[in-house]
C-alpha cells in the first residue's frame, strides 16, 4: 500500500498483530473501546493511549500513517471538543465575552472528550489496517452465526459490513479524483457555507453519488452471475482457527482493563 493510508485500507505486514485471529482482534477492539469509558481520569486515559501505541509498534505501522489513517474523520474530534468547551461551564473562568464563556471544566473536559475520540478512531483503524475485510466479513458472521437460531441473519449483515469497508477508501480516492477533474475544468470549489459553497458542493456530491449506484449496480450484477445465494454451502480455503497469541492477546487485554480500572478508582 502507498503512503496515503486512508480509514478501512489494509496496511500489509508481518507481525504478531496481523497473525491474530480476526475474531480476536473484533472482539478486542470492542472491549479496548469498552476500557476507554472506563477510564475517567487522564492517568487513566494516559494508560490507554500508552497500550495504543504500543500495539501499533507490535502491528510496525507507523503512528504517523495511524493518525494519517483517521484524518478523514478528525472533524468528529474537533466539533465535540468545541460543543464541550462552549457549553460546559465550572471552575475559573478564562474567557468572558458574554455569549462567549470558556471556563476551566470546559477546557478539561474538551481535551479529555478529544484524547478519548481519538483513541477510539486509532483502535478501529488499527482492527482494519491489520485485517483483510474478508477476514473482518468473516469474524463478524462467525460472532453472529449463534443468534441464527432466532432469525438473526448473520450472513447478511457481515456481507453489509464488509461491503462498506470495502469500498470507503474507493470513495474518498474517487471523492479526490472528481476534486481534481472539476478543478481542471475551471471550477471554483469555495469550502464556505455560502450559496457558492453549497454549489460547489454540489457538484462534487453529485457525481460520487452517480459513482456509487454505478458500483453498487456493478456488483449486485457480479453477484448475480456467480449464483451467489447467502451462506449455503459456502467454503473458505484458509477456516478460522484460534491460537496461543489469541489467548495471549485476551490476558493482556484483561491486564489492560485491571489496570485501567484501578487508576481510575485511586487518582
Amino acid at each position: 500500500m502507498g503512503n496515503d493510508a486512508l480509514f478501512g485500507r489494509y496496511w500489509a505486514a508481518d507481525s504478531v498483530v496481523h497473525r491474530l485471529d480476526p475474531r480476536t482482534k473484533l472482539v478486542g477492539t470492542i472491549a479496548l473501546v469498552i476500557v476507554m469509558f472506563c477510564a475517567t481520569n487522564f492517568w487513566a486515559l494516559g494508560f490507554v493511549a500508552l497500550v495504543v501505541i504500543a500495539l501499533f509498534a507490535l502491528a510496525r505501522i507507523p503512528f504517523t500513517q495511524a493518525l494519517r489513517s483517521i484524518l478523514p474523520l478528525s472533524f468528529i474530534v474537533v466539533l465535540t471538543a468545541l460543543f464541550n468547551l462552549l457549553f460546559v461551564q465550572g471552575g475559573e473562568v478564562y474567557v468572558d465575552w458574554g455569549w462567549l464563556t470558556i471556563s476551566q471544566e470546559g477546557v478539561r473536559l474538551a481535551l479529555f472528550t478529544a484524547i478519548r475520540l481519538t483513541l477510539l478512531l486509532l483502535s478501529g483503524s488499527l482492527l482494519t489496517l491489520t485485517t483483510t475485510t474478508l477476514d473482518i466479513t468473516e469474524a463478524f458472521e462467525k460472532l453472529l452465526w449463534p443468534l441464527r437460531r432466532i432469525g438473526v441473519p448473520a450472513h447478511e449483515f457481515a456481507l453489509v459490513m464488509g461491503i462498506a469497508l470495502r469500498f470507503l477508501p474507493q470513495f474518498v480516492d474517487e471523492f479526490r479524483t472528481i476534486r481534481a477533474a472539476q478543478l481542471s475544468r475551471g471550477a471554483k470549489l469555495a469550502s464556505s457555507p455560502t450559496k457558492s459553497g453549497l454549489s460547489s458542493l454540489t457538484s462534487l456530491l453529485v457525481p460520487l453519488f452517480a459513482s456509487a449506484f454505478r458500483h453498487a449496480d456493478t456488483l449486485s450484477a457480479a453477484m448475480d452471475a456467480r449464483c451467489y445465494h447467502g451462506a449455503d454451502g459456502r467454503t473458505r480455503l484458509h477456516p478460522l482457527a484460534f491460537a496461543k497469541r489469541d489467548a495471549s492477546a485476551a490476558a493482556f487485554l484483561a491486564i489492560t482493563f485491571a489496570i485501567t480500572i484501578a487508576l481510575s478508582l485511586m487518582l
